[in-house]
């Protein structure tokens, strides 16, 4: 498995990118997911690039950022030819974004063909940039639910478009992320990490209350203290060859967090893997 971290979790600290990679090398990360919002403003310093990364031993998997679905065509295009080019100067082959604003249970299907038929055009134009298009599962978009996000990529129907799986948001949907892990692995082309104290904190999610510097961050949890069962479904991951995930963490006391997060997860590899070791000795 390939462990980053994301830029998005320092949303509110003041630090350099620098400081960051520094960090994350120093902790066995593997990469570092920009938020597209950080990569943007980044611009103008042109010697931040995959090269520089790779300075520290790191790489930048994905851009994270939200492609306007509901805008006009020009001003999507526009905005995919932009992240896709970020992308390529940081080495990724993946930008995330989510598939809309309403919940699916609240979109007609006027609204949804739209939105199908708008994704399947940045696909097209991602694809043409050497890129991939990840719809992260997430509440309040059409990948609210297994269901519909089976149904979505039915509908792009597009070999550029892939899944970014939220573990938590796919359990906070109602499924069991190990079974709708297996019937959208064929789609699967990277993963969100985090954990919630109990069903009833899930608001703390919430976009508005993510983003916002005075936000509730109470019922985030390490990754192995909340709800959702990482040690099954990590079991999952570990089977896999190649897997690229991100810890996404959004609460306090960031740094501690994230190097014990990242350091449960080696030991329970190893220990998974002992008894492999054993049998081959």
């Amino acid at each position: 498995m390939r462990l980053s971290l994301c830029t998005i979790t320092f949303r509110h600290h003041l630090l350099s990118l620098e400081d960051i990679a520094r960090w994350a090398a120093a902790n066995d990360f593997h990469g570092i997911e920009l938020w597209g919002a950080h990569a943007r403003n980044m611009q103008h310093m042109t010697d931040r690039n995959a090269e520089w990364m790779a300075a520290f031993g790191l790489s930048v998997p994905m851009l994270s950022d939200y492609l306007p679905l509901d805008e006009d065509l020009a001003s999507l295009r526009h905005a995919t030819s932009n992240l896709c080019r970020l992308a390529g100067r940081w080495g990724a082959r993946k930008v995330r974004t989510f598939a809309g604003k309403s919940a699916s249970s609240d979109t007609s299907p006027e609204a949804r063909w739209r939105l199908s038929a708008r994704l399947k055009d940045a696909c097209m134009m991602a694809q043409d940039q050497g890129c991939e298009i990840l719809v992260e599962t997430h509440p309040g978009t059409l990948a609210d639910t297994l269901s519909s996000t089976q149904r979505l990529l039915e509908e792009v129907d597009h070999p550029a478009l892939g899944i970014n799986f939220d573990t938590l948001h796919v359990w906070e949907g109602g499924a069991d992320p190990v079974a709708a892990h297996r019937a959208l692995l064929p789609h699967i082309r990277h993963y969100h990490l985090k954990n919630v104290r109990s069903r009833a904190d899930l608001a703390v999610f919430e976009p508005a209350n993510v983003y916002a510097a005075a936000g509730k961050r109470t019922g985030m949890t390490a990754l192995f203290d909340g709800a959702v069962d990482y040690l099954q479904f990590l079991d999952e991951l570990f089977e896999r060859e190649a897997v690229d995930a991100s810890l996404e963490w959004f609460g306090g006391d960031c740094f501690n967090i994230l190097a014990n997060d990242a350091r449960n997860m080696r030991l329970l590899r190893a220990d998974r893997e002992a008894p492999i070791r054993a049998g081959v000795a």
